[in-house]
C-alpha cells in the first residue's frame, strides 16, 4: 500500500530510486567508477563511430565527384559508327534521369614522348558541350578546353602526364594507335602528332592517363567521315541507375545498340569502399557492445551492493516487476547520457575535421594526406543524419539489453535471505 500510495504523490517508484541510484555517493566507490567507465566507453564508442563513417562518407562523395566526373555515367554504344548522334541523344533525354547526352569515342594507345611511353586513353568530346557530363572543364589548370578546334590535333593531358614527360602547352608528343592492316595481315601502328593545349588536375593518379581530343580529331584517327561517332555519353541525375537508364534507352533504340556504364568500369573501386565502411563500422561497433558489458558488470555489482534495500523495498509492497525497473532505469539512463554525449562530441568533431586537420598540419608542418600517395589530398568528412540516428539508436537498444539481466537477478532476491545478517 506504501508504494501505491508513494506513485500517486508523487513519481513512479523505479524511475525516482534507479535515478536516485546514478546519483547517491555509494559506500563502494569502485562501483562508481565502473558506472563511469561504461559512460566514458559508450561516448567513446558513439564518437568514434560517428566520425569515421563521416570521413568514408567523405571519401566516397570525393571519390564520387572526382571519377564519376570524369568517367561517363552511362554510354549507349553503336555497333557502328553513328552517322548521326543527335537522334540517339534526343531519345536519351526522354528519359527523366537523363540531365544531358553528348557526343563521345574512346580511343586507346600510347603516348611516345622523346623515347618515353605511356598507355594512354584518349576521349574524343565535343569541347562545348563537354562540360554538360563532365567536370573536366573546372580542373584544367593551364590552357582552355576550348583550344581543343577541329583538325589541329590538340590534346588536353593530365598533369600527371605533363609531369611525367615534362610537357608544357606547346609541346608535341606522338600518339600510337594499334591497327588491323588486312594489307599487311597483322597489327600496325598507326602514328598521329598531337599538340598539347591544356593541362587538367584531378589530384589521383587513378585516371592519370586520361586525354582529350576533338571529337572531330577522333572521327580522323579512326578513319571514319566527319561527323561519325562511336558513342553518346549520358549524364544521369542518379548515377545508381545507370545500368537500368542505359538498357532502358537501348531497348527504346532497337537493334544496333549497346550500352555501358560505370558500374561496370569501376564498381570494382566503390564496392571496395562500401565494404570497408561496412567493415570498419563493425569494428567500431565493439566498443559499444564493451561498454554495454560493463552496464552488465556494473548493475550486477549495484545489485549486489543494494541486496538489502531491494529487501526492504519488498517487504513494504515493491513487485518484482518494480525492482527490475529500478535497475533497468539506472542502466538506460548510463547508457542514455553516453550515447547523447558521444553523438554531440561526434557531430562537433565531424562538422569541423578540415580545421582539425589544418591544426595538425601546422603544428607537424607536414600534409596528413600527399596527393601523391591517396586518392585524396585533404580528410573529406559527410556528416549523414541517417548514420548519426543509427548509431544511436544501436548505443540506446544496446544499453537497454545490457540491463535485463542484472535486473532479473535483483528481482529474484529473497528478502529473508538477504535480511538475515542485517
Amino acid at each position: 500500500m506504501f508504494i501505491q500510495r508513494y506513485q500517486l504523490m508523487f513519481r513512479p517508484l523505479s524511475i525516482f530510486i534507479g535515478t536516485r541510484y546514478i546519483s547517491a555517493k555509494r559506500r563502494n566507490r569502485f562501483i562508481s567508477f565502473i558506472s563511469m567507465t561504461s559512460m566514458i566507453g559508450l561516448a567513446l564508442g558513439v564518437l568514434a563511430m560517428i566520425v569515421v563513417l563521416s570521413i568514408m562518407n567523405g571519401f566516397q562523395r570525393e571519390m564520387r565527384i572526382r571519377v564519376l566526373g570524369i568517367v561517363p555515367h552511362a554510354i549507349i554504344i553503336g555497333v557502328n559508327p553513328i552517322n548521326d548522334w543527335r537522334p540517339v541523344a534526343k531519345a536519351a533525354l526522354k528519359n527523366l534521369q537523363v540531365t544531358a547526352a553528348v557526343p563521345f569515342t574512346q580511343i586507346d594507345g600510347m603516348f611516345s614522348y622523346r623515347g618515353m611511353m605511356q598507355p594512354i586513353e584518349i576521349s574524343g568530346v565535343d569541347p562545348a558541350q563537354e562540360s554538360t557530363v563532365s567536370n573536366v572543364v573546372q580542373h584544367i589548370v593551364r590552357g582552355k578546353l576550348e583550344d581543343l578546334k577541329p583538325g589541329e590535333f590538340g590534346v588536353v593531358i593530365s598533369d600527371i602526364t605533363a609531369r611525367r614527360f615534362r610537357l608544357n602547352i606547346g609541346d608535341k608528343l606522338i600518339f600510337i594507335v594499334p591497327e588491323i592492316s588486312t594489307v599487311l595481315g597483322g597489327i600496325v601502328p598507326h602514328l598521329q602528332r598531337l599538340s598539347v593545349v591544356g593541362i587538367f588536375d584531378v589530384s589521383t593518379e587513378l585516371y592519370g592517363s586520361i586525354a582529350l581530343i576533338n571529337i572531330a580529331d577522333a572521327a580522323v584517327m579512326r578513319h571514319w567521315q566527319s561527323g561519325q561517332v562511336q558513342s553518346v555519353r549520358l549524364a544521369l541525375k542518379d548515377i545508381y541507375l545507370a545500368p537500368k537508364v542505359s538498357r532502358d534507352i537501348v531497348a527504346r533504340l532497337g537493334t544496333g545498340y549497346m550500352s555501358d556504364d560505370w558500374t561496370h568500369t569501376q564498381n570494382s573501386l566503390f564496392s571496395a569502399m562500401k565494404m570497408e565502411k561496412t567493415m570498419i563500422g563493425l569494428l567500431l561497433l565493439m566498443i559499444i557492445v564493451v561498454a554495454a558489458f560493463n552496464i552488465i558488470a556494473t548493475l550486477s555489482m549495484v545489485v549486489n551492493d543494494k541486496s538489502t534495500d531491494i529487501a526492504v523495498l519488498c517487504t513494504i509492497g515493491a513487485t518484482p516487476r518494480q525492482i527490475m525497473a529500478i535497475f533497468m532505469v539506472q542502466g538506460t539512463v548510463i547508457g542514455t547520457v553516453g550515447v547523447l554525449i558521444g553523438s554531440l562530441l561526434g557531430v562537433i568533431t565531424a562538422l569541423n575535421l578540415s580545421q582539425l586537420e589544418s591544426w595538425l598540419e601546422s603544428v607537424t608542418g607536414q600534409h596528413i594526406f600527399s596527393s601523391g600517395v591517396y586518392l585524396v589530398s585533404n580528410l573529406p568528412s559527410e556528416l549523414q543524419g541517417s548514420d548519426v540516428l543509427l548509431i544511436c539508436t544501436v548505443g540506446f537498444v544496446l544499453s537497454f539489453i545490457a540491463t535485463i539481466y542484472p535486473a532479473y537477478i535483483a528481482a529474484k532476491i529473497e528478502p529473508a535471505h538477504a535480511l538475515r545478517y542485517f
